[in-house]
């Protein structure tokens, strides 16, 4: 044979093989990711179990003392139910076609949907005692899913891989901290084993997480949906590329010559023509500069008094996203990095002259927020006792564009946490969700009630279970940016909406207004807020005579200069929170809706307010502000009180909106 017909023959050979190899693999049996080894399937359902196969595959799936068959569909889907389960295990799942999977210890438990953003994504290995936490987690009825982080333009029908894992050392460190209290509480209360699937994704906004068609066809959301297309991931990328390459070349034509850059550190430079913007703040709040990852530099005069000349001095720049090098009249006087940390820098003597200073800040960012930012008292120069304000208009000038990611993030476009990380597990049968999340939403605190609302509807609706409990998080004390009741609180008005929501059935809220760190955003204390959580679902899912909330405002009755205030959820009695004598939190207004800070007691059942500072009150209001830490009213129990308040008037976030892709 001559060698050149060998070769085709041969060629065409491994050809055939390759695509008999093909169809053989195609043939297999696929079951999506969520199932494999220590799962946990819902007890006392209908055991929904689908996959994939070659069209008209015959497949076999068999547990415990069930087996059922059926075949693909043309385009290779198929399904089997098979009759409810008690609680127990471990049992083998076994799935047939022209070859056999089985999944080893499989339990019949209640499974748990974990989500929301980082405080629910915040791990055990952060908490308190941690050590200690880790050490006592070995529990083999409890098994852990963690879904991996992922975003898609459309529904999906399949997750990103992941493996079930039962609960040990080595699977709890990293696992969400929320979710573990709360599923470790189930177990021990219930002894049935528990499912926990985590799917959670830090600084995420509520509405990447709810479905385009929940949205599109809401009466909130319908007329702003009619200008979002419904697109796909490569659409999303494509659209994205061409409208940050087009950002980057308008900025890059008004970038300056490099050479020049190199002065302007130096107090003769001449910056008179450079736009300023006011800080602190991040630069992304000014249009031009919304998407920008780069260096910018901004330059301060300042006129230092003759008896503070030549003498030490402090400087505080606030907080820089990401890295900064200031300079004094051209002379570097420090130097820091983290997006989060203070700048304080020391002037030595003899650098700060009489009349006209400069100061002059490279600062560094290399993604997400950027600039000088915090509260506007942390800008400030500090010599011979006399304060010297820097908030205010900056001269800002870029030197530098980075290449901006083109890839979608999980902000970036309504839906695509939904589609990658929720609809996946539409089939699965679980107990019940719960749900921490409402920071990266404070800005429209108001209209969160919408969102959150709509979210568990639609999310029900996924599930095929309108009655699905839906327990959640109410956010806790933070100082996000001093809000209170005189110049308003965007997270107090999140927390009025949440707690709007519990009109829907079968719904609960875990207050934590007492658990909060006023510089952190992220408490530690996950033990308290995820046992609260199941408090709620042992009482109103599970039936049991448990203790899960604490005193909830019911009406108020005006005498003279006091208002009396009644609460439901009282249990054994009113209290004051850590054995204090004085009760905190409290405030009371006028016609003129001035509030101050009321003395509050307890009496007859009631608390009772008033100030000398207002003669008719018309208002009252308890924990009312970003860090309301101080407010201590609580049932003897020792469960605390929820905010709220008397009036109605409206918020700071009344108007504000989501306004869609932040493309």
């Amino acid at each position: 044979m001559r060698p050149a017909i060998k070769r085709i023959q041969q060629i065409a050979i491994a050809t055939l093989l390759c695509t008999l190899s093909a169809t053989y693999a195609q043939a297999q049996p696929k079951l999506p990711h969520i199932f494999s080894d220590s799962m946990v399937l819902q007890r006392n359902v209908p055991l929904r179990i689908w996959g994939t196969a070659s069209p008209w595959e015959q497949i076999t799936v068999s547990l415990h003392l069930q087996e059922k068959t059926t075949r693909a569909g043309e385009n290779g889907n198929w399904q089997v139910i098979l009759a409810p389960e008690k609680a127990g295990g471990p049992y083998d799942l076994a799935v047939a076609g022209k070859e056999t999977i089985t999944l080893r210890g499989v339990l019949m438990g209640d499974i748990w949907f974990c989500s929301g953003q980082s405080n629910m994504e915040f791990p055990v290995s952060g908490v308190p005692d941690a050590d200690e936490v880790v050490s006592k987690a070995l529990n083999p009825k409890i098994r852990l899913y963690t879904v991996p982080r992922n975003v898609d333009g459309l529904p999906s029908l399949q997750s990103n891989e992941a493996n079930w894992r039962t609960c040990s050392r080595a699977s709890i460190v990293n696992f969400s901290a929320v979710g573990y209290f709360f599923g470790r509480q189930l177990q021990q209360e219930l002894d049935v084993p528990i499912g926990l699937i985590n799917s959670s994704w830090g600084g995420t906004q509520i509405e990447s997480w709810i479905s385009y068609a929940a949205m599109a066809q809401d009466s909130h959301y319908k007329a702003l949906f009619q200008t979002i297309p419904r697109r796909s991931l490569e659409q999303l990328t494509v659209a994205r590329k061409q409208k940050e390459d087009a950002y980057i070349r308008q900025l890059k034509k008004n970038l300056p010559d490099v050479a020049d850059s190199a002065k302007w550190k130096s107090a003769d430079y001449d910056h008179s023509k450079w736009p300023q913007m006011p800080l602190p703040a991040l630069w992304e709040k000014i249009p031009v500069l919304s998407r920008l990852d780069g260096v910018v530099w901004f330059r301060k005069e300042v006129f230092i008094r003759d008896e503070d000349a030549g003498l030490p001095a402090a400087l505080q720049l606030g907080k820089i996203d990401d890295s900064d090098q200031a300079y004094l009249n051209g002379s570097l006087i420090g130097e820091g990095r983290g997006w989060n940390v203070d700048r304080h820098y020391t002037i030595g003597a003899g650098q700060l002259k009489a009349g006209k200073n400069v100061i002059a800040v490279r600062v560094d960012d290399t993604g997400a927020g950027g600039g000088i930012w915090g509260d506007s008292s942390e800008l400030s120069l500090t010599v011979n006792g006399h304060r010297y304000a820097l908030a205010g208009n900056w001269a800002y000038c870029v030197q530098e564009v980075l290449q901006i990611k083109t890839g979608i993030g999980p902000n970036d476009y309504p839906s695509v946490l939904y589609n990658a990380m929720v609809h996946p597990f539409g089939k699965l049968n679980i107990k019940g969700a719960i749900w921490y999340q409402g920071e990266a939403n404070a800005y429209t605190g108001y209209e969160y009630r919408y969102a959150l609302s709509l979210l568990i509807r639609d999310w029900r609706n996924l599930f095929n279970n309108r009655e699905m409990p839906f327990y959640f998080v109410q956010l806790t004390s933070f100082n996000a940016s001093n809000g209170n009741s005189n110049n308003g609180s965007t997270w107090a008005e999140i927390r009025e909406s949440q707690a709007a929501v519990l009109k829907l059935p079968h719904t609960g809220m875990a207050v934590t207004i007492d658990v909060g760190e006023s510089n952190d955003i992220h408490p530690r204390n996950k033990k308290d807020v995820g046992e609260r959580l199941a408090a709620v679902a042992l009482r109103d899912t599970y039936g049991k005579t448990v203790t899960a909330s604490g005193p909830v405002y019911q009406s108020s009755a005006t005498e003279g200069n006091r208002v009396h205030i009644r609460f439901s959820s009282a249990g054994t009695g009113l209290a004051i929170r850590n054995g204090s004598s004085t009760l905190e939190g409290f405030e009371i207004a006028g016609e003129d809706r001035k509030f101050y800070p009321a003395e509050a007691v307890i009496a007859g059942g009631q608390v009772t307010v008033h100030s000398s500072q207002v003669a008719k009150p018309v208002a009252v209001r308890y924990a009312w502000a970003d860090d309301a830490g101080n407010a201590n009213l609580c049932n003897k129990e020792g469960w605390p009180a929820a905010p709220f308040r008397t009036d109605k008037w409206p918020g700071i976030t009344v108007n504000n909106r989501y306004k869609g892709p932040q493309q």
